[in-house]
């Protein structure tokens, strides 16, 4: 008999014991049983560790299906919450921005020497353009590693 004969015969023990196998396929078994003895081994030694588990008991606090869901639930709303701040902050750098280039902008050229041009420049393309794409990119990380998931996972 070669390995994958008595690895099905395996699997059909474990079936039994279990209480999952026909009436069939369980006299297919006792006649297998018979004159197979590592199968024979196999099943003595599958009772010998169902025995072993007959006194182990343990018990579960009722509320724990409770307490893991809502844990698990809070990752996700702080998460959000965490999104909605960081657009928030992004907002109102973009605006923190535009309103220092406003007032601000005719005194800073004159104290660094510079063009009133060149500051506008320098705020648009240092705090005003990365502001916005923060608030434009952090809205969509959550649909983006979504899709990026799905992908793995071979969904899409």
């Amino acid at each position: 008999m070669n390995v994958d004969h008595h690895e099905s015969f395996q699997h059909m023990i474990d079936e039994s014991l279990a209480g999952g196998i026909s009436a069939a396929r369980e006299q297919s078994l006792r006649e297998h049983l018979d004159t197979c003895v590592p199968c024979q081994e196999y099943l003595s030694a599958s009772n010998k560790v169902i025995a072993g588990l007959g006194g182990f008991s343990f018990e579960v606090d009722p509320t724990l299906n409770a307490r893991v869901l809502s844990l698990l639930r809070r990752p996700a709303q702080s998460g959000r919450r965490r999104w909605a701040l960081i657009s928030a902050a992004a907002v109102v750098l973009t605006m923190g921005g535009s309103f220092v280039d406003l007032r601000f902008g005719d005194l800073i050229a004159s104290v660094f020497d510079i063009q009133r041009t060149q500051v506008q420049q320098g705020l648009v393309a240092f705090w005003i353009v990365p502001s916005l794409c923060v608030l434009l990119l952090f809205p969509l990380l959550p649909w983006l590693l979504k899709a990026g998931t799905h992908r793995e996972e071979g969904i899409l």
